[in-house]
């Protein structure tokens, strides 16, 4: 099988998150047929599916490269040009839902390790590894979080990560990312007094109050970091949940995001709100939901060895960065240093998402010459 069948083959799964739909087992039965210690992992009531699989020769470093096969869903099929999950091949692309983010990544990382396996096997010196799951899209408490936890309880020891995410803008070779902005979702509650809008001193109107909590709220919270971009707080919703003009509502709800650098953890921030809530009004209900902390957890011989392969391949000097979203990162940083490096994510999540054939054989060359990089080529 070649690299773009095997792309191919992932993306026919209709695995909308958390759902592996065959995926995740398909991959095992591949690695077992290629002597991989392969564990299927299930957490939660729902049994999500996680992979956690090995190949270990010696007692050098262990190597993994992490993945979700989950996808979220396609939208309106019919504003699609194909089927999202009957993958096409046109003008040079591959299209279908995670042609982009990130089933040809887990294809090409595959690829690059069993070629690397055939060509080197016998003075290889180390583990090479997959953790692959299929709860990333959604909230993801039952996927790599919970396998990192299994990691560790059962003596696993991983020293170097791969994230094979889309992390570059516009070509490949572009970006790497060495950390991620923590993200915190929340929701204030203001509650009011319900009334008629003809008697308004009989009333007590919430959303008085969320104009200048929304002020409040949106000042900046920091100049950046070495690494990091100014933290962000971006109001996504306010409803007070009013069909009609005449009548003042008794509850208004404002829905936020925040990214933040390493200038500060959760904690910090949560403080930060209530003291800039409470300048405004002590009449308000906050909630809180941590996706993920602020981390950046790289090593010089990873990194270097990443930028080099990425230069021999596609002659590109990456960029090192730590914007866009969250991702499994999040979790694996706590075990081990982290990179990610995937294909250009223009078109991740959208209709007619899709990716080029060159560079999803361009990053499987890249991987292979990283795993080289790290355990031929710093041997000698």
């Amino acid at each position: 099988m070649n690299l773009i069948d095997l792309s191919s083959n992932l993306i026919k799964f209709k695995s909308i998150s958390p759902k592996s739909a065959g995926s995740i087992e398909y991959i095992a039965d591949l690695l077992k047929k290629k002597k991989f210690d392969c564990h299927m992992l299930e957490f939660g009531q729902k049994k999500i599916k996680n992979l956690y699989a090995e190949f270990s020769n010696g007692s050098g470093p262990n190597l993994c490269f992490a993945g979700h096969c989950d996808v979220v869903p396609p939208g309106d099929v019919k504003e699609w040009d194909s089927d999202p999950f009957d993958p096409l091949i046109k003008d040079g692309r591959i299209f279908g839902r995670g042609a982009c983010d990130m089933k040809p990544a887990i294809a090409a990382f595959l690829f690059s390790t069993l070629k690397f396996l055939d060509d080197f096997k016998n003075v290889f010196n180390g583990t090479l590894s997959f953790l692959i799951t299929a709860d990333e899209e959604g909230d993801a408490d039952f996927g790599t979080k919970k396998v990192v936890e299994w990691l560790e309880e059962n003596k696993f020891k991983i020293d170097f990560c791969i994230v094979g995410e889309p992390t570059n803008p516009n070509f490949l070779g572009e970006m790497i990312k060495i950390g991620r902005r923590g993200s915190l979702n929340g929701e204030i509650v203001i509650k009011g007094v319900q009334g008629h809008v003809a008697y308004p001193e009989k009333a007590k109107n919430p959303i008085d109050n969320v104009i200048k909590i929304c002020n409040a709220i949106k000042l900046p919270l920091d100049k950046g970091s070495k690494y990091f971009q100014p933290s962000h707080l971006e109001i996504t919703s306010i409803d007070v949940g009013n069909n009609v003009p005449n009548l003042i509502p008794s509850v208004a709800k404002i829905k936020f995001n925040i990214r933040f650098n390493d200038n500060h953890n959760s904690n910090d921030v949560k403080k930060m709100l209530k003291n800039r809530l409470d300048s405004v009004t002590k009449n308000y209900k906050l909630k809180t939901k941590i996706s993920g902390e602020s981390f950046i957890n790289n090593t010089k011989d990873l990194t270097q060895a990443l930028i080099s392969s990425i230069k021999r391949i596609v002659n590109k000097n990456p960029v090192l960065s730590t914007s866009g979203g969250t991702s499994d990162a999040r979790f694996i940083s706590k075990i081990c240093p982290v990179l990610e490096f995937g294909l250009v994510g223009k078109s991740m999540h959208k209709i007619n998402e899709n990716s080029k054939i060159k560079d999803i054989e361009k990053l499987s060359q890249i991987y292979y010459e990283f795993i080289r990089n790290l355990f031929i080529e710093k041997k000698n």
